[in-house]
């Protein structure tokens, strides 16, 4: 094992996967001699060649559509979306074909299409630049939504992404791509499967029940609170849909306990439908309200301070989970 960024995580899967099949090739806004956004795809043009390594307009529609299209003719495109909140330019081809064609023509085509957005808040790039669209999208059905926080699962899901039937949406959380994490050598061929969660911190007393860039604050949070007795187990989701339920209920049943913590907004949520999931298939084993740590209910502000005051903190997940545990637990 080393370590690596998840940034140069993600780079390798698309490496190896377009190695691994010549269908496989990567289009988006400036992703060629620039080297993406996030410098994701960074020489990948001088290794494969503008046939493989596509620049395209700013035109979200017209790419996403190209893409599908592409996908559809037997060819595995890799799709950069420059940020998940250009995607509503692109929301009706996302919506209305890549997740419907598989239905609607009796399961003849499939669309091997990996969509990937950075998402999320906590860089100054405001309100049209923070938002966490994950509900919306794992609301439809046909679609594959997952969200990596580790750059382990970043390069292993991703190759599984790139060869999934299926259109996948990979959000990646802009403040993960510097994080560092281990990841087999390159020679070590792995991926991860997509429709899997993972416990993180096991824990008896609460389950904390997260994703991406939150499931590491959650975890300094069970940090913190094991100083003071109370043994937190943190889940980290990893795919949005489909839903890894059997891993949320067992923890539940043994915890009884639950904190979801989330980035987006709260109503109408992510963590609303994870919280009536959890009511509908273990509300005998709840020994307390769940509750549910969110954003601020506001578009996300420029200014630093009344950004950082918007996200949800350790400190905000911490005084949940002592609002629901017994003050006895660890004493």
């Amino acid at each position: 094992m080393r370590t690596i960024t998840y940034r140069d995580a993600l780079r390798e899967a698309i490496r190896e996967e377009m190695w691994r099949d010549e269908r496989v090739f990567i289009m988006g806004e400036d992703i060629a001699g620039y080297g993406g956004t996030y410098a994701v795809t960074k020489g990948l043009f001088e290794e494969f060649g503008e046939k493989r390594v596509r620049d395209t307009p700013l035109a979200e529609e017209v790419i996403t559509g190209t893409a599908i299209g592409a996908a559809l003719g037997g060819l595995r495109p890799i799709l950069e979306l420059m940020t998940i909140n250009f995607s509503l330019l692109a929301t009706d081809l996302i919506v209305n074909s890549a997740a419907k064609f598989h239905y609607m023509f009796g399961g003849q085509p499939e669309i091997p299409l990996v969509i990937r957005m950075p998402s999320g808040g906590g860089a100054q790039r405001g309100a049209q630049h923070s938002q966490m669209f994950e509900s919306w999208y794992g609301h439809i059905p046909g679609l594959k939504v997952v969200m990596p926080a580790t750059p382990y699962d970043a390069k292993g899901m991703l190759k599984s992404a790139v060869r999934d039937p299926n259109p996948v949406l990979f959000i990646e959380h802009e403040l993960l791509y510097s994080i560092k994490g281990e990841v087999p050598d390159e020679d070590v061929e792995y991926t991860v499967p997509l429709h899997l969660g993972e416990v993180r911190r096991l824990g008896r007393d609460v389950t904390i029940l997260t994703f991406s860039r939150m499931a590491h604050i959650s975890l300094q949070a069970a940090h913190d609170l094991a100083k003071e007795g109370i043994e937190a187990e943190v889940i980290d989701l990893k795919s949005i849909r489909p839903i890894d339920i059997d891993l949320l209920i067992d923890s539940v049943k043994k915890t009884n306990r639950v904190v979801i913590a989330e980035e987006g907004w709260k109503y109408y949520g992510t963590g609303q439908g994870l919280a009536a999931l959890i009511y509908e298939n273990a509300f005998d084993y709840m020994d307390a309200p769940i509750q549910h740590i969110t954003g601020a209910d506001v578009p996300m502000p420029y200014s630093k301070a009344l950004e950082r005051a918007a996200l949800p903190t350790k400190a905000d997940i911490i005084k949940a989970v002592k609002a629901i545990v017994p003050t006895h637990v660890g004493v």
